[in-house]
């Protein structure tokens, strides 16, 4: 059965079709590209304007001349070196707890089956629906007198690594991933004498990076671009994070090295996201269809 489309194949075929074709596709690529990348370019192009220039109105499209320096002098007078450390520290802590606790979660509720699984599945994925604004009072109550150990997290790591250890979408992806792993090998696993720890360790997981890397990617650019949360319980300036410590700063230093610092902040996520696309897509997908 042939597939319906706007345009019959006949006239595509045509001299006429072809040019609008091409005509049609070559507009929404440029207005898309315009719109996508035209906001990255004004901050980097920003950031390379002199003092004069970044306030000129009209304003320039391209720097005359392009102060390189600006980067340099930015990244220097706020310290990004420093800020940059903290946040990587944070990410990769918050990605450790992740990836222990959240495949244990995963792996937990899809082959383990324990009692109520169903149920606790459905509430964390319920928790997806409450804005995570509406959480910031209460979590910051806990923080600052944990139950039991009765201590004040704030300006330490685990203030960042705990809110964001039990990630209800990444245990759901976790979780549909194991799903579509067949019970034929875990089973073979089984009769060769492999506990269940065993399995998940040596076949479970070295089958599972792609959706690992997804996850991976996602811990890590959760903590980068999060504001709210290290701005209220990171105060101690040695100890913020990218973000909030640009904005600690901002008032003090000139409009366009403040954008170049910007720039610099955003080209992490941003080459992170050009690299793996193709791995952000394919473990989104992985596990969608079993066999």
């Amino acid at each position: 059965m042939a597939e319906r489309t706007l345009t019959s194949p006949v006239r595509l075929g045509r001299t006429r079709g072809k040019i609008l074709y091409w005509t049609v596709l070559a507009v929404v690529v440029v207005v898309f590209t315009v719109v996508f990348l035209g906001p990255l370019y004004w901050m980097v192009a920003g950031g390379l304007k002199s003092t004069e220039e970044f306030a000129r109105v009209p304003p320039t499209l391209v720097p005359h001349p392009a102060h390189t320096a600006n980067y340099t002098a930015a990244w220097k007078v706020m310290d990004l070196g420093k800020l940059l450390f903290n946040t990587l520290y944070y990410a990769f802590g918050a990605l450790a707890f992740q990836l222990v606790l959240d495949v244990g979660a995963a792996y937990s509720l899809s082959r383990l089956r324990p009692v109520f699984g169903k149920a606790v599945l459905g509430m964390m994925l319920a928790t997806l629906m409450v804005p995570a604004t509406v959480l910031v009072v209460p979590q910051y109550l806990t923080v600052l007198d944990m139950p039991l150990i009765r201590r004040n997290l704030l300006d330490s790591p685990w203030v960042i690594w705990l809110p964001s250890v039990t990630n209800a979408f990444n245990i759901f992806l976790l979780k549909r991933f194991f799903d579509s792993i067949p019970q034929e090998i875990l089973d073979a696993a089984s009769i060769d004498g492999a506990s269940a720890l065993r399995t998940l360790r040596s076949v479970v997981l070295p089958m599972s990076r792609p959706v690992l890397g997804v996850v991976s990617i996602f811990a890590v650019v959760g903590v980068w671009k999060d504001f709210l949360w290290p701005m209220l319980t990171l105060p101690d300036p040695a100890l913020q994070t990218l973000n909030v410590g640009i904005y600690s700063l901002s008032t003090g230093v000139p409009e366009n090295h403040l954008i170049a610092a910007l720039a610099m902040a955003s080209a992490p996520t941003l080459l992170v996201f050009l690299v793996f696309q193709r791995n952000i897509m394919g473990g989104l997908t992985a596990g969608s269809l079993k066999g």
